[in-house]
């Protein structure tokens, strides 16, 4: 018998009087991931932590010019909320600025885009719902460039990201031009 309003999920822990099963990270933990460029990555819950529920990380980008081209998902939602600095964002129709507390979320299937052209660093969380294995995803990026277009192409598909271009991948656009027009498309 459940006692649940309609408008919650099922039931996914059954037993009668809860369980200690919380984790805990500090704010000073080291980043679980640096990229060759300097971004940070912290997983705070991935997939395996949250048996697929939802995947949490935070990320930080230093000041250069960089981002992913326009791309979409198909098994997962993915939500943006910047903590400081401002990335530039896309929602599929338009471009923004997103700074500190703005928030963007996409639901599957949505076309989106985000990048750091304004020359100082960044922090965001990003969310994806339910959770996907995005930490081999962002460790992999860097091998990119020793692939061919099929091995490109395989470990695009293999992590959900369904770009314009498959075989460059979040290469594709120049955000160097994008930067250098940045007057141009301002929002803020």
């Amino acid at each position: 018998m459940s006692f649940l309003s309609p408008d919650y999920p099922e039931i996914i822990y059954s037993g009668d009087e809860g369980e200690t099963s919380a984790t805990f990270r500090p704010a000073g933990t080291p980043p679980d991931y640096t990229s060759p460029g300097g971004a940070t990555f912290h997983y705070l819950s991935t997939r395996l932590t949250t048996d697929g529920l939802f995947g949490l990380y935070q990320n930080r980008l230093g000041p250069a010019v960089g981002g992913t081209s326009p791309h979409f998902h198909r098994t997962m939602s993915e939500a943006f909320y910047v903590l400081s600095g401002e990335i530039h964002v896309f929602d599929g129709e338009r471009w923004m600025d997103a700074t500190r507390g703005d928030y963007l979320y996409i639901p599957p299937g949505g076309v989106h885009s985000f990048g750091n052209i304004s020359g100082e660093p960044t922090e965001f969380l990003m969310l994806f719902a339910p959770g996907g294995a995005r930490e081999g995803y962002f460790e992999g990026l860097e091998h990119l460039g020793g692939m061919n277009d099929q091995e490109r192409a395989d470990f695009f598909l293999r992590h959900d990201s369904f770009f314009t271009d498959m075989t460059k991948g979040p290469a594709a656009d120049s955000w160097e031009d994008r930067a250098a027009l940045r007057k141009a498309f301002k929002t803020r």
